[in-house]
């Protein structure tokens, strides 16, 4: 092993050993007992492991490309973490999407359920949410204390999640009874172990709820009321989720640009399915046909299933070579109390937990299909799934901080939605219903690049534009605008506005990356000309590892 891959070893041990919920997200043994300190001691120590690690960085040797892409990387992504430290945004990280808050949650959904062990580590673990929200409202106290704090949005709508989670919301159960209820459906019996699960169920119960009193009777009146953070954390942000600088305004522009023809490809295809209705009509056909759609949710979870299994089967060998431990990917109904958006979650290192795409379903038990082809292909296979879990399959050729911390929103999220325009290209959306469902999300994407720099650079709206030409954006006429153009129900989109505004510069990260994408592929098919083959390129870029646009423009000039 190289000097750059053992410090990359040595540092995911590290971190591991830090933050227990990063551990067990990783597949690390020996943390799932334990939670992780979020205090601003417990910040400050995670900051000196990085600062630490940047400088064996600067003075380990690198032998060959394989060391030097690993190197480049690590150090870009390690000062990136510097910045927002040093930029103090960890005080106000206070997000709808994701915080601390959301990690404690979110944690549960990783851990294995099969044995004793597994489910002591379960109730160990519910019986420290309470110090671990605890250390992290130190944080957001700091955060107060020094003027650093997240918006009022963000914090009341958090406080509105944690109610959830604590089952304070009449007729739905705790996320945490949830749990208990899993233990007593298991093979595994000991009633001195329901005992403690029970305890501990108890406990993050009551922190949970706890966190949302503090949230609003603490936080929230000491929180900014303005959404929009500025150009310059918005740049910041930017560059953290996208790994490179961009010019915002053009980048801005450039979503109006995709926009229109989103747009103008939309109506076409839905002349292909409802010839002179429009696009309104379609989509009413589309949302209404008994024939379009799967009843009950547990139905509908097989069907994701299903479509995962043998898209695998058929794409395998024909236009990605599929690694075994790849082919392997669980479909899930997500619990509820987050954003109503689809998500991914990657394998653990040893594959001893599989990826799973968590579908939120917001109460409905009834699934129209034509906009959840394309979401699916971009959750799972050739989308997250296919990128993530073959990034840690490549356990020779990557190093460890590579597959288990690397990339970068811009690169995964990008890769994702090049997917679902890829599946296009290779004939999976021939049926005019679905590829209409990929153009909406094209739609939402393309609106998410307006939105998200509109709205934290409180930019006006261009003047040769239909919709409130020439005013400034703000969060009511983003709500307006998105419900107006990104073709998805008012429930989705309710929570769209206060993710952007939650997380500046994740939202733009699928058109921007997608670009990369567009762009490194066409510039190849140029250098090589007749010579281009799509599943090499694949296969070298994914090869080289996930990392900023940045170093992934630079890496892929040379393929």
């Amino acid at each position: 092993m190289s000097r750059v891959f053992d410090i990359a070893d040595q540092y995911i041990d590290k971190v591991a050993a830090l933050d227990p919920v990063a551990a067990t997200a990783f597949g690390v043994p020996g943390h799932d007992h334990e939670m992780p300190d979020y205090s601003p001691d417990g910040v400050q120590a995670e900051a000196d492991l990085d600062k630490a690690t940047l400088s064996e960085l600067g003075a380990a040797p690198v032998g060959d490309e394989r060391d030097r892409v690993a190197c480049e990387m690590m150090i870009e992504s390690l000062r990136l973490q510097q910045d927002r430290f040093d930029a103090r945004e960890h005080l106000r990280g206070l997000s709808i999407l994701h915080s601390p808050i959301h990690s404690t949650r979110m944690v549960f959904d990783f851990m294995p359920r099969e044995s004793e062990e597994h489910w002591r580590n379960i109730a160990a673990r519910m019986a420290l949410v309470p110090t671990t929200l605890e250390s992290y409202q130190r944080t957001l106290g700091e955060g107060l204390r020094q003027g650093m704090v997240a918006s009022r949005r963000q914090a009341s709508e958090t406080a509105d999640q944690c109610d959830v989670w604590s089952g304070k919301i009449a007729g739905q159960p705790s996320f945490f009874q949830g749990l208990l209820d899993a233990y007593d459906q298991s093979d595994v019996s000991s009633e001195p172990l329901r005992r403690e699960l029970a305890n501990g169920m108890a406990s993050a119960n009551n922190a949970m709820a706890a966190t949302a009193r503090y949230l609003r009777e603490t936080y929230v009146p000491g929180s900014a009321e303005r959404d929009a953070v500025g150009a310059d954390r918005y740049a910041l942000s930017a560059r953290v989720y996208n790994g490179v600088d961009l010019d915002l305004r053009q980048t801005y522009a450039w979503g109006w640009e995709q926009l229109a023809w989103v747009e103008e490809e939309m109506a076409a295809t839905a002349e292909r399915i409802l010839p002179g209705g429009g696009v309104a009509a379609a989509k009413e056909l589309l949302e209404t046909d008994p024939a379009r759609a799967v009843d009950g949710e547990n139905e509908f979870r097989q069907w994701m299933q299903d479509l995962q299994d043998h898209t695998i089967a058929e794409l395998n060998g024909v236009h990605f070579d599929i690694a075994e431990p790849v082919k392997r990917i669980e479909a899930l109904i997500a619990p509820p109390g987050g954003a109503l958006a689809m998500y991914y979650t990657p394998p653990s290192e040893d594959f001893s937990r599989p990826g799973r795409t968590w579908y939120p379903t917001g109460g409905k038990t009834r699934f129209p299909l034509w906009g959840e082809v394309s979401i699916a292909y971009h959750e799972g296979v050739p989308g997250h799934h296919f990128q993530l879990a073959t990034t840690n399959h490549l356990s020779t050729e990557l190093s460890r901080f590579q597959r288990l911390m690397g990339g970068s929103s811009g690169y995964v999220e990008g890769w994702g939605l090049y997917a679902e325009r890829l599946m296009a290209e290779l004939g999976y959306l021939e049926n005019p219903d679905y590829y209409l469902g990929m153009l909406r999300a094209q739609a939402l994407r393309s609106v998410r690049v307006i939105l998200d720099i509109g709205m934290h650079l409180e930019l006006a709206i261009p003047t040769g534009q239909s919709f409130h030409p020439g005013e400034t954006w703000t969060p009511d006429l983003g709500l307006e605008f998105i419900n107006l153009k990104s073709h998805f129900p008012p429930d989705f989109v309710a929570s769209e506005i206060s993710r952007y505004l939650g997380l500046p510069g994740q939202a733009i990260s699928y058109k921007v990356g997608e670009r990369a994408w567009l762009d490194a592929r066409a510039a190849a098919k140029e250098r090589q000309g007749a010579a281009f083959d799509l599943k090499e390129f694949h296969t070298r870029a994914l090869d080289l590892g996930p990392m900023g646009l940045a170093q992934m423009q630079r890496e892929l000039a040379r393929v």
